[in-house]
């Protein structure tokens, strides 16, 4: 079985979108690009846009759209991703969903079918607050719902687990916010293309994968025209 759409899951942070995105990516034998792994890398390797978009990341804050479709762009020219892959967290504004649309459209991909993840709030804030990363190879780990089996520490590797700055509670709250002004929107824009298809991102993540594979069938994204 391929995928040969490009699947889209929007949505706030922390709804769940990273997980299933691995998971499907990886089913298919598909990239799973991830704007902001692909930010932190920028950032990491000191790269001209990761030093732009540092000190926004730093804050909590949405990184422009110059930026962010930088580096997007470049990384759907690549060869890997010349059949589908499966896009987490982006677009996030109306300018970066339209476009990304272009963008598809150069290369001949079919309309993108996109997936929102509906999770309130509060449980947003405290799935966040609680999630941990692995300093060494990125692992992520959460205090409540998936802890590692030593504390403080990657079962992988053993790396230091580390809260981003950007994980703090006070801080998802104004990412949260940003989220409702800025990325709605597109729930609407999306909709109104006939693209959209929406999944309750609170249930455990087995249901979530189960819902996904459903949706994929039903539009026709497993290389099967619905």
């Amino acid at each position: 079985m391929a995928l040969k759409r490009a699947i889209i899951f929007v949505g706030p942070p922390g709804a769940g979108k990273g997980t299933q995105a691995r998971r499907l990516a990886e089913f298919y034998g598909v990239p799973h690009l991830s704007t902001g792994e692909m930010l932190r890398d920028h950032v990491a390797r000191g790269t001209e846009l990761g030093q732009r978009a540092k000190p926004l990341m730093e804050r909590g804050e949405l990184v422009p759209d110059d930026i962010v479709l930088g580096i997007v762009e470049e990384r759907i020219a690549r060869a890997d991703c010349a059949s589908s892959f499966v896009f987490d967290g982006f677009p996030r504004t109306m300018l970066q969903a339209k476009t990304l649309d272009e963008i598809l459209k150069r290369g001949n991909f079919r309309s993108p079918l996109v997936v929102n993840f509906k999770v309130d709030h509060d449980t947003l804030v405290y799935r966040i607050a609680g999630r941990r990363t692995c300093s060494i190879g990125g692992e992520v780990y959460n205090v409540h719902e998936r802890p590692p089996k030593v504390e403080g520490r990657c079962d992988k590797d053993g790396g230091e687990l580390i809260q981003r700055s950007d994980d703090r509670a006070e801080v998802v709250r104004d990412r949260l916010a940003a989220f409702d002004r800025q990325t709605k929107p597109l729930v609407d824009y999306y909709r109104s293309t006939g693209d959209l298809a929406e999944v309750d991102g609170s249930a455990d993540v087995e249901e979530v994968s189960k819902r996904l594979s459903e949706i994929l069938a039903r539009h026709g994204a497993d290389g099967n025209r619905a």
